[in-house]
């Protein structure tokens, strides 16, 4: 088994209720990488994250970190909902610094309470909320809200950081911020990240990689039930450009792709010419 790749799923399979969700899901995710994640309605895309973090158990299938099964959530897979998950009864500074205070009273880390601080102001200052530190959660607007949230995870150094409509709830011009904004933290700290959005736009502008879940293909069966699966996952050319790329035709014309071939039902193209370009893509049959 190669662990050249941080996260590894093997032909995972998930179904609800004897309703399939998930279906031969074959991912090769390597360090570093930034994957953005999308696809209908009900295509089992905050499940597939749910797989990673460990919330869920594959019903066949292997899901892989650093070569290791996943076991329960812990520190090393961060998560960001789109719902704001401070504490409203702590102040921002005491927020980011919970995570690290928890696990010293559980024995795993020996960080003295002024240490743990030192660290949680390293975080604010890169998520430039340190002149803030010492507000309440309703106190901040919601993009700070989230930029906390961000920092409350970062500070217990995941090996991954998964995201799942982080920047759904926010008007668009501070959901633009927060897009910049998260570009440069990545680059900034080498994150890897698994980034869920409904906008084909922000998918396209953030991540370096796409990678489409679809329930809407020929299958070759007869059962029209047979639950999402990966019909693209390809390199990204946009990361890191200007904001006005989104008005760009071929910017426009990509986007026009993807819907198409995932989002549409009338399309339902065959397992053969799904889109898996990427050089770690693979499919088990």
């Amino acid at each position: 088994m190669t662990t050249e790749h941080l996260i590894r799923i093997e032909d995972v399979y998930k179904a609800y209720s004897g309703k399939t969700i998930l279906r031969n899901i074959d991912l090769a995710i390597r360090a570093g990488e930034f994957c953005s994640v999308v696809g209908p309605s009900g295509c089992g895309k905050s499940t597939l994250l749910r797989l990673i973090l460990g919330e869920e158990i594959p019903d066949e299938g292997r899901v892989l970190l650093n070569g290791q099964p996943v076991g329960l959530p812990d520190p090393r897979r961060g998560v960001v909902y789109q719902k704001y998950s401070l504490f409203p009864h702590m102040t921002v500074l005491e927020n980011v610094m919970c995570g690290p205070s928890y696990l010293g009273l559980n024995g795993n880390t020996k960080a003295s309470a002024s240490s743990i601080k030192d660290e949680a102001m390293y975080y604010l200052e890169r998520v430039r909320l340190d002149k803030a530190a010492n507000k309440f959660p309703h106190e901040l607007s919601g993009g700070m809200q989230q930029r906390a949230a961000i920092a409350q995870t970062l500070i217990v150094h995941p090996e991954v950081l998964l995201m799942d409509e982080p920047f759904g709830a926010l008007d668009p011009d501070t959901r633009e911020d927060l897009q910049l904004f998260l570009l440069e933290l990545w680059e900034e700290l080498s994150l890897t990240i698994l980034f869920v959005t409904h906008s084909l736009e922000e998918a396209f502008y953030v991540g370096t990689r796409l990678l489409a879940l679809s329930q809407y293909y020929d299958s070759g069966d007869e059962d029209h039930s047979h639950g999402a699966t990966i019909v693209e996952d390809h390199a990204l050319p946009t990361v890191a450009q200007p904001t006005n790329i989104k008005t760009n035709t071929r910017f426009q014309e990509l986007i026009a792709g993807v819907r198409d071939r995932a989002f549409d039902p009338s399309v339902a193209q065959r397992t053969q010419a799904f889109n898996l370009t990427h050089k770690d893509s693979y499919r088990t049959e």
